[in-house]
């Protein structure tokens, strides 16, 4: 379907509009009418960190965009997370000329902060739809292995680090694998070489009565997996979902009853692990649109995905979307990263905010607010405040003022008197209620 005219609205030198990314990790912000709204800088960015397939004109969100204008806010929406139109505004003189590629909802209101339309919808959405029938959960304060050993992590450092957490009186509930233990992208049960075992790590962890979770791509197949190697029918032809760890990202077609199988059981062991906290990333891959097993578009293949997840794990375990479509998550994870990721750099090499950087992770964060504590819990992304990051004051205020989960990626041994400081300050539990909106103008 192209893009078909909604309305035509009047604007003045202060209209705001605000652009919704489609994923986590897509910018997402309000911007006045003379700014140049993030794109991406290169193809491989705009598969993995913008809508795959869906070109950019004017000022575009995925699923929601807004008009501020005055007092006057405008909020255009999809009518469902199974069908998430691109909404366009595009000037015209004095005028805002408003299309979408498929069906939008329209509310209009005058707000003496424009953020609060957007909370509103949010909470009209959800409750039109029932998709939301359980409080939002409370976390408690966590530790992830990724800012402080990236990919090489082993079984020993993460028990080095628990060790610290007694030492130093921090208080850790989650103990967070992060990506590296696997051998290799959709081998999930295959420890690398080097690693150590699952097994016995959240059995220590456990131990100590804290909980265990672990990073899985649940959507991706690396192309020197053995899963690609031995099960080529589980894919979606033709697709990939970008270039990562040096090799193609193939997509894996949840439709399919092998595959689906296979999903279920590696979920359904790493419960039996120990595990109860799956962190889910680069999610997007299961909504990328391609021929699959059954013929089903991209969206209703993910939601497919994340229910046989939920279905595998039960209702008390936690998923926990990342690099997930926002809309089409909706009702299926218990949080979300609503921001890029952060890094030690406030600003990425390539310019594209979409890519690892701390302004990114603010702006965007800040932006999606709103969804916090409406749809699910917000995950801002990690605390990290050794003395080698970038800035990290700043980045450390940011996480004490955005709602959500509290979680430290540092290596504890390599903070400072003032970093391990402000790690005890700010391991909180989460906040389960919406957080007070920031003025888009402030």
């Amino acid at each position: 379907m192209g893009f078909v005219p909604v309305t035509e609205l009047p604007i003045d030198a202060a209209t705001l509009v605000f652009e919704h990314g489609w994923q986590s990790w897509s910018p997402s912000g309000w911007y006045p009418l003379t700014a140049q709204p993030p794109r991406p800088t290169a193809p491989n960015h705009h598969v993995m960190a913008y809508r795959p397939g869906v070109s950019q004109r004017g000022f575009q969100g995925e699923g929601l965009l807004a008009v501020a204008t005055g007092k006057e806010v405008t909020v255009f929406g999809a009518s469902s997370p199974d069908r998430v139109p691109s909404i366009r505004c595009e000037l015209r003189g004095d005028i805002a000329v408003v299309s979408a590629d498929g069906d939008v909802t329209v509310r209009a209101g005058e707000y003496g902060n424009a953020n609060q339309a957007l909370a509103d919808w949010a909470d009209g959405f959800s409750a039109a739809r029932g998709s939301v029938d359980h409080a939002v959960r409370v976390f408690g304060p966590s530790w992830c292995s990724w800012y402080g050993y990236w990919g090489k992590v082993t079984e020993r450092d993460v028990m080095t680090e628990v060790r610290q957490f007694d030492q130093q009186d921090l208080s850790i509930d989650l103990v967070l694998l992060d990506e590296g233990y696997q051998a290799e992208i959709g081998d999930w049960l295959t420890p690398r070489e080097d690693f150590g075992s699952t097994v016995r790590l959240a059995a220590d962890i456990r131990s100590g009565g804290r909980r265990a979770g672990i990073w899985v791509a649940p959507f991706l197949v690396g192309s020197k997996s053995e899963t690609a190697r031995l099960h080529p029918e589980w894919l979606v032809p033709g697709i990939t979902a970008g270039t990562n760890w040096g090799q193609d990202q193939l997509v894996l077609d949840v439709t399919h009853p092998g595959a689906a199988q296979h999903l279920q059981d590696v979920f359904t062991e790493l419960c039996r692990q120990g595990y109860d906290h799956f962190k889910l990333d680069f999610l997007y891959a299961g909504a990328i649109e391609g021929r699959r097993h059954e013929q089903v578009d991209g969206i209703a293949a993910y939601r497919h995905g994340l229910r046989l997840l939920r279905a595998a794990v039960g209702p008390n375990r936690i998923l926990h979307g990342c690099g997930a479509p926002i809309l089409p998550s909706l009702g299926l994870v218990d949080c979300m990263r609503i921001s890029p990721d952060t890094d030690p750099l406030v600003d990425p090499p390539s310019g594209d905010i979409s890519q690892p950087g701390q302004r990114g992770a603010r702006s965007t964060s800040i932006a999606r607010e709103f969804l916090h504590g409406r749809w699910w819990a917000n995950d801002s992304d990690c605390l990290i405040v050794r003395p080698d990051i970038q800035d990290r004051e700043r980045w450390a205020d940011h996480i004490e003022a955005s709602p959500g989960l509290r979680m430290s990626s540092d290596p504890i041994g390599a903070l400072d008197p003032w970093g391990l400081d402000r790690t005890r300050e700010l391991l909180t539990p989460s906040s389960p209620r919406p957080h007070p909106l920031k003025d888009p103008d402030a």
